[in-house]
């Protein structure tokens, strides 16, 4: 690992709505690394709900004016919308490690967010970071961050920040959450004016969704690959799979599918790794438990040993889960460049299909490889058709057009079957 010397470090990484925190801390050469502390909404725990505050906080709280009693500079974050179609805010701190000098030390950051005039709507958050011990004379500054999330509207922030010697750091900012002209039409995961504290897990079950009268006639099947970015990658990271979540809650949320099946897979392992069939709803915390199994980096000499063996696993994953068919099969994941194609008589061999195919390809960076995958190349075979996915807006049209596709072509056999009659 290679550090500054003398700086305190925090990583945030955005990865569509959700944010991963690593510390590290360097002193004159000697490194410590602290455990990531989210920003916890207060609850309240006195009569009627009352959030219990410090008098000497509330009063910075409601002040609103700059202090700098504790020297650090506080800059805001501008909203942005993830993929789990939220929006997503916080800030940036700075404080001089010599203001941190001495023995060990606690540092107290508190803050409220509300809808700009809703006072009476405030969300209290606070996080408490433990200092270890900093020599004297000690170089740079400290870095940390918080976040929170954000329902679309315009909201004010009063945050402080004190240490054990109630030296007191303060700001006030405004932040606003706002959709684009291309965005309207988005129906977003949390209401106007709302705030809530970041759900780092992403493996969580959906409340019940309230089903359309004739949704019982629509099926899906979602074949997913749970693979990196990069395809070589030896690890699975958040960054990887938040998309894809998104994809399936986004699928999972609509209200005119009733039955869902469901195929996680890796193409690099050549394993499917979860299966779900004819439910109700999609079983997150069951397929965040599959893919904990998954164990990317490892060479199997079985598989070396064979030819094409990921265009193999995907032509018979194909050839058996389209038969029999729902009614609709979706792809979801990101771009597939395998070594070949799926031979055209492997595909035949599915015969002529009874419903719509789509792929949902994520990828980041489209400009970087424009050129269509192993997966979308299948897909064109059976006349399907595919959404390029980098942007949380693509995703929330890319699923309003198929669901639109799926429903037209569930009519179309309706009319058809009572012409025929």
């Amino acid at each position: 690992m290679f550090v500054r010397q003398g700086t305190l470090f925090q990583q945030l990484e955005k990865i569509g709505g959700i944010r991963c925190h690593l510390l590290v801390v360097v002193s004159l050469g000697s490194a410590w690394i602290a455990p990531a502390v989210a920003q916890v909404p207060l609850v309240g725990s006195g009569p009627g709900g009352v959030i219990r505050i410090q008098n000497t906080d509330l009063a910075v709280l409601e002040a609103g004016d700059e202090r700098q009693d504790l020297p650090c500079t506080v800059s805001s974050d501008k909203a942005f919308l993830g993929f789990d179609l939220r929006f997503h805010a916080g800030y940036d701190l700075n404080v001089p490690l010599r203001e941190l000098a001495g023995s060990e030390n606690t540092l107290t950051i508190l803050f409220r967010v509300y809808p700009e005039g809703q006072p009476e709507a405030k969300k209290y958050f606070m996080q408490k970071v433990r200092v270890p011990e900093i020599e004297e004379d000690a170089k740079g500054d400290a870095y940390l961050q918080g976040a929170f999330d954000l329902g679309e509207g315009k909201y004010q922030v009063d945050w402080l920040m004190r240490d054990r010697t109630e030296r007191v750091c303060a700001s006030s900012w405004k932040v606003e959450a706002e959709l684009s002209s291309k965005e309207r039409d988005i129906a977003m995961a949390i209401e106007p004016n709302a705030i809530e504290g970041v759900r780092y897990e992403q493996f969580y079950d959906d409340p019940p969704v309230e089903r359309a009268a004739d949704s019982g006639s629509v099926k899906v099947k979602i074949l997913v690959n749970f693979a990196p970015q990069k395809a070589r990658a030896a690890a699975l990271r958040p960054l990887d799979t938040v998309a894809l979540v998104s994809m399936l809650r986004t699928l999972n949320r609509e209200p005119n599918i009733g039955k869902y099946s469901l195929v996680a897979f890796n193409l690099q392992e050549q394993k499917i790794l979860h299966r779900q069939d004819d439910a109700d709803r999609i079983d997150f915390r069951a397929l965040g438990q599959s893919l904990e199994e998954l164990q990317l980096g490892t060479v199997d000499l079985k598989r070396l040993a064979e030819k094409h063996g990921e265009t193999t696993f995907l032509g018979d994953l194909i050839a058996a889960e389209f038969k029999p068919g729902p009614q609709a099969m979706i792809f979801a994941g990101p771009k597939a460049l395998l070594d070949a194609n799926i031979p055209e008589a492997k595909l035949r061999e599915v015969g002529d299909l009874k419903f719509p195919v789509f792929y949902m390809n994520y990828i980041l960076n489209p400009y970087a490889t424009p050129w269509r995958d192993t997966i979308g190349n299948a897909v064109k075979f059976f006349k399907g058709v595919e959404y390029t996915i980098s942007r949380p807006r693509d995703l929330w049209f890319a699923v309003s057009e198929i669901m639109g596709k799926i429903l037209n072509f569930r009519n179309a056999k309706q009319v058809a079957a009572v012409s025929s009659q």
